[in-house]
């Protein structure tokens, strides 16, 4: 990803804004996201009792324009690359999938939004001069604001305290958690200010894996679950997402116990520990959690003084 200037955004490869040929005008939904919840009367009194407020979608209205003085023709391949940009059929006609914009404001750290283009209108009165107005919105279906980069860290399963084996060793061989947190880090930072949902994925060979988050205790079991060398498997606990994906995109959501609730796994703002076991053959699987420093707004709080 390239960086962005202040007054900058980005998407599909595309930049709007100041010094680029797409200059913005006004930018509306950076605030708060839409909100929902229910208020219920009291009964016989005054007042209402709210129920609990979720985020809804956020819809980015950008006010803009490409400008080409002298170049219609330059402004037209420019409105029409916004457009193939938009008709990405990977993400247009796969539910779930989603696109980055990317934004930079002056004093704020490059954040992220995703969602899907939604309005991309172009006023063409004036375009012979090289100014084509748009009138442009931006579903995001994700209230937070993320970091540009996204983390991963990947756990063996052979973290093992101090002592190792003793032979003769048959498999399968059974590895667990340990006791000690030290034996076995699996430390993940979210240096945002906001809970971030990982992206989980176990790579075989074993059967049987279990991930917990250590603080909260939160657990993903897979019980039933076989994986040959190759072979993945998915957890995406991404609340537009919510989906558990083999390497064919093959849904295993059936091998999840019930006990193991998906939209609660999510990594606190600071240092979490996630550990995991199952049971492997060639003590060669690997877990690997990826995620995104999460914000609730575009700007981090001021620094202590």
């Amino acid at each position: 990803m390239s960086e962005l200037e202040d007054w900058q955004l980005e998407f599909g490869g595309i930049r709007l804004g100041h010094n680029t040929r797409i200059p913005v005008a006004e930018v509306e939904g950076l605030g708060l996201a839409d909100m929902r919840g229910d208020t219920v009367p009291q009964p016989g009194a005054d007042g209402v009792w709210p129920a609990a407020d979720w985020y809804g979608t956020r819809t980015l209205r950008i006010d803009c324009g490409i400008k080409t003085p002298g170049d219609p023709a330059a402004g037209g391949r420019l409105l029409g690359a916004l457009q193939r940009a938009a008709d990405t059929a990977a993400v247009r006609t796969t539910g779930g999938a989603v696109m980055p914009l990317r934004i930079k404001w002056p004093g704020a750290p490059l954040r992220v939004l995703f969602g899907r283009m939604r309005k991309l209108d172009p006023v063409w009165a004036e375009a012979a001069h090289g100014w084509i107005p748009l009138d442009v919105e931006f579903l995001v279906t994700d209230p937070r604001f993320y970091a540009d980069n996204e983390q991963q860290a990947t756990l063996r399963l052979a973290w093992l305290s101090g002592g190792g084996f003793t032979a003769p060793v048959k498999a399968p061989i059974r590895v667990t958690d340990g006791v000690d947190p030290d034996d076995r880090p699996g430390w993940v930072f979210n240096r945002g200010d906001t809970d971030s949902h990982p992206v989980l994925t176990v790579h075989g060979p074993c059967a049987s894996p279990t991930i917990r988050h250590v603080g909260s205790g939160r657990t993903l079991s897979l019980p039933s679950l076989n994986l040959a060398a190759g072979e993945r498997v998915e957890l995406d606990t991404r609340p537009d997402r919510m989906t558990v994906l083999r390497e064919n995109a093959g849904s295993a959501a059936g091998a999840l116990t019930s006990a193991s609730r998906m939209d609660e796994f999510v990594l606190p703002p600071g240092r979490s520990e996630i550990r995991w076991a199952a049971t492997d053959p060639t003590s060669s699987a690997r877990l690997t959690v990826r995620w995104r420093d999460a914000h609730v707004a575009l700007y981090d709080k001021e620094p202590p003084r």
